[in-house]
């Protein structure tokens, strides 16, 4: 048990479980978000279209919903829940690309010592040198 203990963290096993965890539940926010509160808008502009219920019936047979045809076990092309899946994949992969960006963020460069000149090799020392470690000659 000691070493599992040690493993997990030592290893970045425990980060990634929580890596996972929130983000199946950000996945879970993100297609509340787009099925709940982006789509019906968007199908509201585009005359009143239920994306969710957007279907190819496979069959001869007439349904006109999804729910109909499913309980039928009719074969249908889900084209309106792949849209949806299209938009929810998009949205997680933009956020994704700005916490990236922001945690990955160039750090600046730490600023170069103070140098001076050696007036013999016109090397750059330090400006505390009291010698110069070029032509080792002294530093005033």
């Amino acid at each position: 048990m000691r070493e599992f203990k040690e493993f997990l963290l030592k290893s970045n096993a425990l980060a990634l479980a929580i890596g996972v965890i929130v983000g199946g539940a950000i996945g879970k926010v993100v297609s509340s978000l787009v099925s709940d509160i982006l789509m019906p808008p968007i199908g509201l502009l585009l005359g009143n279209i239920d994306f969710s219920n957007l279907f190819l019936n496979l069959s001869t047979t007439h349904y006109a919903t999804l729910d109909e045809a499913k309980k039928a076990g009719a074969p249908t092309l889900n084209y309106g829940m792949f849209t949806n899946s299209i938009i929810d994949f998009v949205i997680i992969a933009f956020c994704i690309f700005l916490i990236t960006r922001v945690a990955m963020k160039p750090q600046p460069a730490p600023p170069a010592p103070p140098t001076k000149e050696c007036p013999q090799c016109c090397e750059a020392i330090a400006k505390a040198a009291k010698k110069c470690r070029f032509c080792a000659s002294p530093q005033a």
